[in-house]
């Protein structure tokens, strides 16, 4: 009900505030709190009680991603146990050939997400057939990468423009349907046609886990060949810092990162699968926070960094791909006129001036030792 004036005549009120303790951690971190007995008991004039207030359904929280128990949205336990290959790791990533630290892929290599309705154009989007060059590079015999289940027609807006650059990422909404699509390499032939390597469909406000099984990856092979775009196999929504989030002044998941020094054949949940090729590197899936005793203000972020970074430290990031460096994502903005991430975040000149020695990985679940083995059969970019 909007707020509004009381009618009623003044008279005291009494108003209880319950605390609430902290139970037992979750693997992902604290579970929703219930109530003890302790009350506090404040008397307040009815009529003050009646006097418009700001709530929040006059500020709309940003939507998110997922279930409100998805592994993806789960602030870090106080609890929460520090991986002890974090000195070994943190040594690794200080060998990046570049020297730069954490970086934001903002401007490109990163996804656009468009949101649609039951009015955008429903568009068959065919297969991305491999050349001979790529068949190398990917070590297969398959003439083509592969769809996810369901993922037939997809609605995709006039304006969309995937990411520029190779990769050419794209995403759409339906929040009133709950469905997300993305694909990889998306691109449009001079016939109008769309084609895209990778293609999934999946629910909106679902965990945001594949599992490995359903995928039906064998090992050695590329989950790209199954329709995840994320060499992970999540979805590549997941951990996408949105534009819309950040001018709230607050992020409330998990924020997806890439990395060059991936272990090989090692990931863990939410990873369903890897792509990395350093042995004895980082495990996809793996939970990485800044730390959150950081004085933020001894560096020279902008307030939207400052937001990203304190996400980090409550939050952490999420390997799920290598790339050539370390970067974070947020969402491209391409085809969104009025929005633009200029003079907020930064690809380097805020996080970037944050040393690696400052986050550390969190123990998470068990190892599973498959993955895309590609990188034994050709050479993959900038390996250090």
């Amino acid at each position: 009900m909007p707020p509004g004036r009381s009618e009623r005549p003044t008279r005291a009120a009494t108003l209880e505030v319950l605390e609430w303790p902290r139970s037992a951690p979750t693997p992902w971190g604290p579970p929703p709190p219930a109530p003890v007995n302790t009350r506090i008991l404040l008397a307040l004039p009815a009529a003050l009680l009646a006097l418009p207030t700001a709530r929040a359904s006059e500020t709309p929280v940003p939507r998110r991603f997922f279930s409100d128990d998805s592994f993806w949205n789960q602030p870090i336990g106080p609890d929460a146990r520090i991986d002890p290959r974090t000195e070994r790791w943190v040594k690794l990533l200080e060998t990046e050939p570049s020297r730069e630290n954490w970086l934001i892929n903002c401007e490109q290599w990163t996804i656009p997400v468009y949101e649609v309705d039951a009015s955008t154009p429903l568009v068959k989007v065919g297969f991305h057939f491999l050349s001979p060059a790529e068949k190398t590079t990917w070590h297969t015999s398959r003439e083509h990468f592969g769809h996810g289940h369901g993922f037939e027609l997809v609605p995709i807006p006039s304006q969309a423009t995937p990411d520029p650059k190779g990769d050419a990422h794209l995403a759409a909404v339906d929040w009133k349907r709950g469905l997300v699509w993305d694909m990889w390499a998306l691109a449009r032939g001079p016939d109008g046609n769309w084609t895209s390597a990778t293609g999934m469909v999946y629910d909106a406000r679902g965990p945001g886990v594949f599992r490995t099984g359903d995928l039906g990856v064998p090992d050695g092979e590329s989950v790209h060949f199954h329709g995840p775009s994320r060499a992970a196999g999540v979805p590549a929504v997941a951990g996408l810092i949105l534009y819309d989030e950040v001018q709230s002044g607050e992020i409330r998941h998990r924020i997806a990162a890439a990395s060059r020094f991936c272990a090989y054949k090692e990931f863990v949940f939410p990873a369903a699968w890897t792509d990395g090729f350093t042995e004895g590197g980082i495990p996809e899936g793996t939970v990485i926070q800044l730390d959150p005793a950081l004085d933020l203000s001894k560096f020279p972020l902008t307030p939207e960094e400052r937001i990203v970074c304190i996400a980090l430290q409550r939050y952490g990031m999420v390997l799920v791909d290598i790339a050539e460096g370390q970067p974070i994502y947020a969402e491209g903005l391409w085809g969104h006129p009025g929005k633009a991430w200029k003079g907020k975040l930064r690809p380097t000149g805020g996080l970037s001036t944050i040393p690696y020695r400052c986050y550390r990985m969190l123990t998470m679940g068990p190892v599973t030792h498959q993955g895309d083995g590609r990188s034994k059969f050709a050479p993959v970019w900038g390996r250090p």
